[in-house]
């Protein structure tokens, strides 16, 4: 099975500095496990968009999948009860290679 290269959206960085750092350390290792499996058992695709998230505690991880390319792109991470809207008011949502 191919491994799969990660990138990160800029904004991501911003979003991981808010993060407490026990749950920021769960969050890599869910990241790093992307690229061997990028579609992990628990994984749901995001309705209206070619995007995925997965779970890590109260936060998810939001992703797109480049198939062809063999990359993954970390679009958003944030907590539950934010991500969704975050999401729709970020206007730039639809670029994915920033």
């Amino acid at each position: 099975m191919a491994v799969y290269k990660i990138f990160f959206r800029r904004s991501v960085l911003k979003d991981l500095d808010k993060i407490p750092k026990n749950e920021l350390r769960r969050i890599i290792k869910k990241i790093e496990n992307l690229a061997h499996v990028p579609r992990p058992q628990g994984c749901e695709k995001i309705s209206g968009q070619e995007r995925f998230r997965i779970r890590q505690g109260k936060y998810r991880i939001v992703y797109s999948i480049q198939d062809d390319e063999l990359t993954i792109w970390i679009v958003k991470i944030g907590h539950r009860r934010e991500i969704y809207r975050k999401l729709e008011k970020d206007k730039s949502y639809g670029k994915i290679h920033e």
